[in-house]
């Protein structure tokens, strides 16, 4: 995969799809920007998720981050200045929806291999995956009510309370807390945790275990279990609203691209 580490001077950054065997591997490439999602980045990977979803000779999936440090660090702040209002955040959080749901949908199980930063957007994405493998430095989070006061969609929430459970993500969200690798490998959330040197070997091992079993026991298993948990989601567009429409969110997104601490007023 020497592939994955060359660094795309498209300030946008792509995500790359290269095909070993039976084996999809899937590169965030933006490593100046530790992999931010840019709206591009997002299409890139919806646009895979849909080619990848109807090849019956790919058996497994695996997701990396390019540059070592990040697996994705988030969606581009700046992205967030031309806003307008909450209507803005309610299409907004659909649209992530509707690319991690095409991930998440994926008839063949996903490794995500995490070498440092899955926060924000990138906590989705690996989430959506079926099993994370990390180093000891991961560190994994939604620390948006000390960056942009901005909040997360019902089926975003639904996914990491059934990966992470209520209390752990109320910490995250919360707390605003980044938690290390050792305390998911715990929970269960992270598989396996390693050395990064060896981490591209782990997740291949796993694929190449999968490739042995009946796909069409795994596709059910994967599908029922992601149709439980996004079962009778609650209408939560007005949340939504308040957050993006808020001057807070305005601030938020201001501060952080002028690197200080934002000044919250709660409207």
């Amino acid at each position: 995969m020497s592939d994955a580490n060359k660094v795309n001077p498209d300030a946008s950054g792509k995500v790359h799809l290269k095909i070993d065997g039976a084996i999809a591997w899937v590169s965030f490439d933006r490593p100046a920007a530790r992999n931010a999602m840019t709206w591009s980045m997002y299409s890139d990977l919806k646009a895979i998720c849909g080619k990848l979803h109807t090849d019956k000779t790919i058996k497994a999936v695996i997701l990396r981050g390019v540059g070592g440090q990040s697996f994705v660090s988030g969606t581009d702040i700046e992205q967030f200045k031309s806003f307008q209002d909450g209507q803005d955040g309610i299409d907004y959080e659909a649209l992530i929806d509707l690319h991690i749901d095409a991930l998440e949908q994926l008839p063949m199980p996903t490794f995500a291999i995490i070498d440092g930063l899955a926060v924000g957007g990138g906590l989705a994405i690996a989430t959506a995956c079926d099993f994370r493998i990390s180093n000891p430095n991961a560190r994994f989070g939604a620390p948006i009510a000390k960056t942009v006061g901005n909040c997360l969609s019902p089926t975003n929430i639904a996914r990491l309370v059934a990966h992470l459970g209520i209390p752990t993500l109320k910490r995250m969200l919360l707390m605003a807390e980044l938690i290390n690798a050792d305390e998911l490998l715990a929970s269960g959330y992270v598989h396996t945790v390693a050395d990064s040197a060896e981490l591209e070997s782990i997740a291949k091992a796993m694929a190449e275990k999968v490739m042995h079993l009946a796909p069409l026991t795994i596709r059910s298993s994967k599908l029922t279990i992601s149709r439980i948990h996004q079962h009778q989601l609650p209408d939560c567009d007005d949340l939504i609203k308040a957050c993006y429409g808020s001057s807070d969110f305005k601030e938020g997104v201001q501060a952080f691209g002028e690197k200080r601490p934002p000044r919250w007023q709660g409207s």
